[in-house]
């Protein structure tokens, strides 16, 4: 009896993940970030100002001029961009342009990225301007320090004078500013071939007295995007502080208002699921960063700023601050080469690994590496199925060949509980005692279900979150291996001209994962209850069903593992000389098939020739 209740309570624990998994992380249904949303309020930037220390543009002052009404602002994206004068961004990976206006990036679509798998569906769009619903934009610039109020700096409809007409990677872009009072301001835009932008800003004092200044960038977003609605996926405000992580979601940034953060270096940002846009100060300066939500006719603001602490120029010097800005998909390789190239802190963490990142991340170079050597995603992980199953190899051959034993021993189990009966105690006692003399652990057999727990969790994040698996193709039916298998059995697959509901889409794949735990289940010990069997039996529709919504790379290689554990359990049990199925094994069978107290001496018997037939 201890035997099935271990099983079953190694399947419950697995069971109960898999349903944590239903209930926290598929529902709601998954789906595709969307970059864009149309709204009825005309979106308005707000920043409200902090007196509590100096205020340019990015820590706190209104940029909008006025209302923006239907009458008086273009409404489609061309006509706002043609409104102003622009530096058109043209690279191997971005597209779009910088409004000469405020000097702001605020026109960034990606080339490599589409909508959906269809390489004719639109790019991702990423940054968006002023006067547009949802504007979405970054700005670098300077505003005046202590002593210096009566200063003027460049200010959000400052209109900048540029050196050339195309930033691209190799040709950066100057703008220039003078302010009338004495103060040259200069702006060197960068771009290299991926998704980092490298500012430059120069303030040259020629007023004949010394001048304070604090630099700042930001990045403000308007209305709250839709997220995916996930426990396991962080979409929002992040960034990391003095080597710290720190994520706050868009509804605790409503209630809280604004989040302060002192830090030296470290980077701040906002995060989609596949997105981000993230400011990186100089990793040596001390800097305040801040969270910030703010409300204009009804209209969500969220902005990401941090401020330097401010330096003095001395009439007739100048004062220089690098700066960077990060505009792009959240590609593992890229923020790793970032991190290491500019000591950035820890900006893989923009990419939410989770609790397992020592294990999800290098399941994902495993991954990455041999989709590189096979060309394709879904073989890649196929392949390290078979690496994962040869490294626990030593680990599930002791399980297996401890469930064989069991499966060894069910004739005389079964004698022992025709014989007792009903008392449970002193059929514990003899089932212990018969492990005991077979040297059988019974909760070995829970070991490969235990283990192949937390690498399905880790293989279910690099699904869910790397950017490489998004639109990945398999084979067939098959487009994007983060997606669930697109197919159901209740259109036959679609040969019926009907699109059933969500809930009764059940594909392939989750089918045949469901088969291969089926058969995967008859090669184990069966539980002499009929109840539990009959629970046991109905299990792989259970998963079928839960299993039908994930992503169908997670469950090809369910169903490749179940299979691969299959093929070394059917192995060790025939060289053991177990019983399999239906057929027999007359070397074991014979003796163990009589069930009757009466013929205790031949089962004993045979027994004893078990370990002669092992050596040999």
């Amino acid at each position: 009896m201890t035997d099935q209740k271990n099983l079953i309570l190694a399947i419950g624990v697995s069971l109960a993940i898999l349903l944590g998994f239903q209930y926290f992380f598929e529902f709601p249904k998954m789906q595709e970030q969307q970059q864009a949303q149309t709204s009825e309020q005309i979106a308005q930037q707000a920043r409200e100002l902090d007196a509590s220390r100096p205020s340019p543009a990015a820590p706190g002052a209104d940029v909008t001029a006025g209302t923006v009404t239907a009458a008086n602002q273009p409404q489609t994206r061309e006509q706002v961009i043609a409104a102003s004068p622009r530096i058109r961004i043209d690279s191997p990976r971005l597209r779009g342009s910088l409004s000469l206006t405020g000097g702001r990036l605020d026109d960034i679509t990606l080339r490599d990225y589409h909508v959906n798998p269809d390489k004719s569906s639109p790019n991702i769009t990423l940054l968006t301007p002023r006067g547009l619903p949802q504007p979405y934009y970054a700005e670098l610039g300077w505003v005046a320090g202590a002593g210096s109020s009566g200063i003027a700096v460049p200010g959000p409809d400052t209109v900048w004078q540029a050196d050339r007409d195309v930033l691209s990677p190799g040709q950066p872009v100057t703008l220039t500013w003078d302010n009338g009072q004495g103060l040259r301001f200069e702006k060197r835009v960068a771009l290299d071939s991926d998704y980092m932008f490298t500012v430059t800003q120069r303030v040259t004092n020629e007023s004949g007295q010394p001048v304070n200044l604090h630099s700042y960038a930001l990045a403000s977003r308007g209305g709250t995007p839709q997220t995916s609605g996930f426990f396991i996926l962080h979409e929002g405000l992040l960034g990391v502080f003095d080597g710290t992580l720190k994520e706050v979601d868009y509804d605790d940034i409503q209630e809280d208002k604004q989040v302060e953060m002192p830090s030296t270096g470290g980077w701040i940002g906002i995060t989609d699921k596949y997105w981000l846009v993230a400011l990186v100060p100089d990793q040596q300066e001390q800097v305040k960063a801040r969270f910030l939500h703010t409300t204009r006719n009804n209209d969500d603001r969220y902005q990401v700023d941090y401020l330097d602490a401010g330096r003095e120029i001395a009439a007739g010097a100048t004062l220089e601050s690098v700066n960077r800005l990060f505009v792009g998909a959240k590609e593992v390789r890229t923020l790793d080469r970032y991190e290491e190239q500019y000591g950035i802190a820890n900006f893989d963490l923009a990419i939410d690994f989770g609790w397992f990142y020592f294990l999800t991340k290098p399941i994902f170079y495993a991954i990455d590496w041999l989709y590189h050597f096979l060309g394709n995603f879904g073989l890649a992980i196929l392949a390290l199925t078979v690496v994962i199953k040869l490294l626990f190899f030593p680990l599930a051959n002791k399980s297996y060949k401890a469930m064989s034993k069991l499966k060894e021993l069910q004739p005389k189990m079964m004698e022992l509980r025709e014989r007792i009966g009903d008392d449970r105690q002193r059929l514990n006692q003899e089932m212990m005692t018969l492990y005991k003399k077979e040297k059988v652990n019974p909760a070995a057999g829970c070991l490969p279900i235990l283990v192949q727990i937390p690498v399905f969790f880790a293989l279910y994040k690099v699904l869910f979150v790397t950017i490489e698996m998004r639109h990945a193709p398999f084979y067939g039916w098959i487009k994007d291996l983060s997606a669930p298998d697109p197919t159901t059995i209740f259109n036959l697959f679609g040969l019926i001209p009907w699109d059933p509901p969500q809930m009764l889409m059940i594909g392939v794949w989750p089918i045949i994962m469901g088969v291969s735990m089926f058969l995967q289940q008859k090669l184990n010990p069966q539980p002499a209850d009929p109840l539990q069997a009959k629970i046991f039996m109905f299990l792989p529709i259970v998963f079928t069903v839960m299993l039908a919504s994930f992503p169908a790379g997670l469950v090809i290689y369910w169903a490749w593992n179940n299979t691969l554990s299959m093929a070394q359990q059917y192995v060790i049990m025939r060289r053991m000389g177990v019983k399999i199925g239906g057929g027999k094994d007359k070397s074991v069978t014979a003796p163990a098939a009589k069930p009757k107290a009466e013929d205790k001496k031949p089962a004993e018997s045979a027994g004893k020739t078990k370990p002669a037939k092992k050596k040999s």
